[in-house]
């Protein structure tokens, strides 16, 4: 294989009509880049704003449920006959009940305030 002639090796200076189109192509890239940036830009802006206004999906606590105004919650918490309350507990809004029942047993009652019913019963057992 024959070395190439060290003429041709060289790069040679552009025309000025070819320097002026480079320059041009690299204004319109400058310009296509800086448009597509702030194009970036904006979306991610509105993702953020989207998601700080996004409403929390948290379960409401006891002060989320609704009570009209001078109106006091009032339900009915059945328990069997001849059962007495040992304690009881709140968290959110279900109520927890130990009770004694009448043939000396215990159980836990669990009522849910908003939906005002009893949601579970749980008899405590010993082995």
């Amino acid at each position: 294989m024959a070395r190439p002639i060290a003429e041709e090796d060289e790069e040679k200076p552009l025309d000025a009509e070819v320097e002026k189109v480079r320059g041009k192509l690299i204004r319109f890239m400058a310009v296509n880049l800086g448009l597509l940036f702030l194009a970036l830009m904006v979306v991610i802006g509105a993702l953020v704003y989207k998601a700080r206004k996004a409403p929390s999906v948290a379960p409401p606590l006891a002060g989320d449920i609704q009570v009209p105004a001078g109106e006091p919650l009032n339900a009915d918490i059945v328990l069997p006959v001849g059962a007495k309350v040992i304690s009881q507990s709140l968290s959110g809004n279900r109520i927890s009940i130990d009770a004694e029942l009448a043939d000396g047993s215990r159980a836990i009652f669990v009522f849910d305030i908003a939906e005002r019913r009893v949601i579970g019963q749980f008899a405590i057992r010993t082995k």
